[in-house]
């Protein structure tokens, strides 16, 4: 209990046992133990003092004076020597007590030796003390005899705590006794109990509750018990039965119907187990319990009936309605899918249960970024998730597809959709036709002059954008057109414009657009070119027309071609300001004679 801590160090309060402290009852045993060491050592006061949960209280005293040891006992503190027995045979000649407030409060204490109390698993669990008003020492034999005593004091405290804690056990198990049989009582849920060797089974008074009957309205024969069952369960009732007494299942587990007091069925959950067995490994003796699951069968059968109609609409809609989840893994898959699956992606639902791979395979390589970043901001943000893309099928080739769905995050962290995916084709189709008519002309199937602005438009942008970027417009004209439509016809006319449109279509590069403007005006614009690159460009168009006359039937055409050239300026406000000089280019050329090429 002594120990070199300074003065000032925090150790346990001690609480002095009072009579008329109810909480703390009198052990007589140690009493007697206080009494026979302070007889045995022939000492002013023994004492006993026990620690609980941080908690010091004396609990047995002898010869001490009233009020003499109480509040703060330092030498009662925890820590002992490693053989956990302290004497001092002179408090006052001792260095570790020469400033400890213990002298000043006790004058009288001159002597002290303590033995720790120990449990059996080592724990201190109080200290036996001898105090004197007198120095003295103690032999070999005292000290073990003061150790003997402390083990008989142990002793006694760890059987006062072993009885305690047996009282609070049994409490604890009469209340959980009380409240399983509440909750027996109130779920349902019967006992049974079944001889069998003898065939006999007895039923609680809640099981038989269950099926109308009262306590003495039930035989308690296994046979008569089978007779309750409905035929169409009784064989995989008793095969079930009979698989676990024969050892082969862990436990007896079925749901059946059975048939009531008043002739009703109902539908029961019934779990057992053989609890014994003989020595050659007989079955003996089958607890179980049985419990009324009719109104949660009834819910699941609505229940499947909804998800039925909820499945045959869905795979009667055109499209793939599906459930998509993302786990926190990474990992993505389809929890749900319609049978609009095989049309929309020609995989079925089992093919993506467990993964979303084959359908990542099939989007068109370029979509698949598109696709996959849509989907990570939709799950990052929880925003709807749209998309229009395009799947390249076995069968059914290339494929338009539009998707929509609505995030939800999920309590374990994945992202589930719910969703809509259909066959957009035949409209993408129809809006590529109707794109092409507003921005081609229907003659030459050139882009038309609203598309051709668009292209200058562009080029300017990336003109003002971009330092060093060039661009260069020209406007053509086929020389004397009206001569040609006076001679031979309108129709023949035309074929001339769609010969010029064919020619000037072979001369250009990807990156270039030529576009009719009117009437037999056309103009081209050449990006990342200089002036120097558009005159070789018009040249050459120039003589590839020569090259190529028109041929109709019988009939040579020849026909040739003005054209004006005009850079692109970054300073340009407008494309009209380009267009402008090219056309007055193309104004020059034609006052020029015609069948030449002017820049501006």
């Amino acid at each position: 209990m002594l120990t070199s801590a300074p003065p000032d160090a925090a150790s346990p309060q001690i609480a002095t046992r009072r009579p008329d402290a109810p909480h703390e009852a009198v052990d007589p045993r140690l009493d007697s133990l206080t009494r026979l060491a302070r007889s045995h050592f022939g000492v002013a006061t023994a004492l006993i003092t026990r620690l609980d949960a941080g908690r010091q209280w004396l609990c047995s005293s002898a010869g001490v004076p009233a009020g003499a040891i109480a509040g703060d006992l330092p030498l009662a503190g925890h820590a002992l020597p490693g053989d956990g027995m302290l004497v001092v045979p002179d408090t006052r000649a001792d260095e570790r007590l020469r400033h400890h407030p213990l002298l000043s409060d006790h004058p009288w204490m001159r002597f002290y030796a303590g033995c720790a109390l120990l449990a059996a698993d080592g724990r201190t669990i109080g200290v036996l003390a001898l105090l004197d008003d007198q120095p003295r020492a103690l032999d070999a034999q005292q000290r073990e005899f003061l150790r003997d005593l402390a083990r008989l004091a142990a002793a006694s405290v760890e059987s006062d705590r072993a009885a305690a804690r047996l009282q609070a056990d049994a409490a604890a198990l009469r209340e959980r006794e009380r409240r399983m049989a509440l909750a027996i009582a109130g779920s349902g849920t019967g006992i049974w109990d079944r001889n069998v060797q003898t065939g006999e089974i007895h039923y609680s008074t809640g099981w038989k509750a269950i099926l109308g009957y009262a306590d003495d309205e039930i035989g308690n024969r296994i046979e008569d018990s089978y007779l309750r069952l409905h035929p169409d369960d009784l064989a995989y009732v008793q095969a079930t039965i009979q698989a676990h007494l024969q050892g082969e299942t862990e436990s007896y587990a079925v749901e059946h119907r059975i048939r009531c007091k008043d002739g009703s069925y109902k539908w029961i959950s019934s779990r057992g187990k053989v609890v014994s067995r003989d020595r050659a490994g007989q079955p003996l003796r089958m607890i179980g319990t049985t419990t009324d699951i009719t109104a949660r069968h009834a819910l699941a059968e609505r229940l499947q009936q909804s998800v039925d109609l909820l499945t045959n609409l869905t795979n009667e809609v055109p499209g793939l309605v599906f459930q998509y989840q993302r786990l926190p893994t990474g990992e993505s898959l389809f929890s749900y899918a319609s049978a609009g699956i095989q049309a929309i992606y020609e995989v079925t639902p089992a093919q993506v249960a467990g993964s979303d791979a084959a359908i990542n395979a099939l989007i068109h390589p370029d979509d698949l970024p598109a696709y996959q970043a849509s989907l990570d901001a939709s799950a990052a943000s929880l925003t709807p998730w749209e998309l229009e893309y395009r799947v390249q099928l076995p069968r059914q080739g290339l494929r338009w597809r539009h998707g929509a769905a609505q995030p939800r995050r999920q309590e374990d962290g994945s992202t589930l959709w719910h969703g809509f995916i259909t066959d957009v084709t035949e409209r993408k189709r129809i809006e590529a036709e109707l794109l092409e008519f507003a921005t081609t002309d229907f003659l030459t199937q050139l882009p038309n002059r609203r598309q051709l602005m668009t292209q200058i438009e562009a080029e300017l942008a990336r003109m003002q954008r971009s330092a060093g970027h060039c661009a260069a417009v020209l406007m053509c004209d086929l020389d004397h057109f009206k001569s040609i439509n006076d001679r031979w016809g309108h129709a023949t006319g035309d074929l001339a414009l769609r010969h010029f449109a064919d020619i000037l279509r072979e001369q250009l590069r990807k990156s270039d657009m030529a576009g009719r403007v009117g009437g037999e005006e056309f103009a081209v614009v050449l990006s990342g070119a200089g002036l120097a690159e558009a005159m070789i460009f018009a040249r050459r168009v120039q003589q590839r027309l020569a090259q190529r006359p028109l041929r109709c039937g019988e009939q040579r055409i020849d026909m040739t071609l003005s054209i004006g050239i005009a850079l692109l300026s970054a300073g340009d406000a407008s494309v009209d300001a380009a267009l402008s000089r090219s056309d007055l280019a193309l104004y020059r050329a034609k006052e020029s004679g015609r069948n030449r090429i002017e820049c501006l």
